[in-house]
């Protein structure tokens, strides 16, 4: 949802709150694509604060179906976000790419909510998402999945870095 900035500065001090819905079905970062399983609108509080500047605060709660990183279930993930900025649009685009600022939501006179919520998920995403914190996920040789029962492979693998070192000690064994 794009919202028009221009209108909110007609008044130094000018303060609207605007309820914005999240459109997007599914959170996309590095190729993989994640559903939204909860999605609530995101309630925005945008102030004048003149000389063509604004105070954007806002908040949203919106949860994703992430697979856990050991057994690959979907587990529900809650993101709980915040955030309070301030959005100075004396600058232009080129302006904005010189100092570094990251504010891509901002195009001209308009705020793309799509975009901001997209930002905050992608600085709030987990690096590691456990359906339990004692999952034991896959077996590494035949893939069955270790939380429902254990399989009939074995348990010691030796380190294939070492079997050099175990020729050595086999031939030269005293018997």
């Amino acid at each position: 949802m794009l919202i028009n900035l221009s209108e909110i500065m007609s008044v130094k001090g000018n303060i609207v709150s605007i309820q914005a819905p999240v459109e997007a079905e599914e959170f996309c970062i590095e190729g993989l694509c994640y559903p939204f399983a909860e999605k609530e609108p995101v309630n925005l509080e945008l102030t004048h604060l003149g000389d063509r500047r604004i105070k954007l605060e806002g908040n949203t709660k919106v949860s994703l179906l992430i697979p856990c990183s050991r057994c690959l279930k979907d587990v529900k993930t809650s993101f709980n976000l915040e955030f309070s900025k301030e959005l100075d649009l004396m600058k232009d685009s080129e302006d904005r790419i010189k100092e570094l600022d990251e504010t891509n939501y901002i195009s001209g006179y308009n705020l793309d909510v799509e975009l901001l919520v997209y930002d905050e998920i992608l600085v709030n995403f987990p690096m590691k998402v456990l359906c339990d914190e004692n999952c034991k996920g896959f077996c590494k040789t035949c893939g069955a999945d270790l939380n429902k029962g254990d399989c009939s492979c074995e348990k010691q693998v030796p380190d294939p870095r070492m079997s050099v070192i175990r020729d050595i000690f086999n031939n030269f064994k005293e018997v």
